[in-house]
């Protein structure tokens, strides 16, 4: 079992700044690969960003690209999504998930590739 908890979300106005965390305990936080998701009402749960478990390569959904940055230290067991030029459409509970080191290629964007989830944080962009 991985417990993940996430924390940093907030009310933050449009153009502005969050960094989340993700904070992983119960087994080696390197035999796992790293994900954000995020859902917002009425929605489909979401690819964000992905981080294999060395921090060596990273994925980005389209949207988000060049404004969020997903990091991991695997010394504290933590992933980090930094959230920069913030939009209204960036509304959402933000999860992080935990898959197989073993993942490659497109399976790090499936929701259905992450065994274990966080709780989520709420992030609110208001305009």
């Amino acid at each position: 079992q991985v417990q993940l908890v996430e924390s940093g979300g907030g009310l933050v106005q449009v153009g502005g700044s969050l960094r989340l965390s993700c904070a992983a305990s119960g087994r080696t936080f390197t035999n796992y690969a790293m994900g954000w998701f995020r859902q917002a009402p009425g929605k489909e749960r979401e690819f964000v960003a992905a981080i294999d478990w060395s921090g060596a390569t990273t994925y980005y959904a389209d949207s988000v690209k060049g404004r969020f940055t997903i990091s991991r230290d695997n010394a504290k067991n933590t992933v980090y999504l930094q959230m920069n030029s913030l939009k209204p459409e960036d509304t959402a509970v933000y999860y992080c998930a935990a898959g197989s080191k073993f993942l490659s290629g497109n399976n790090f964007y499936q929701t259905r590739s992450y065994r274990y989830w966080g709780q989520g944080t709420q992030v609110t962009v208001s305009s």
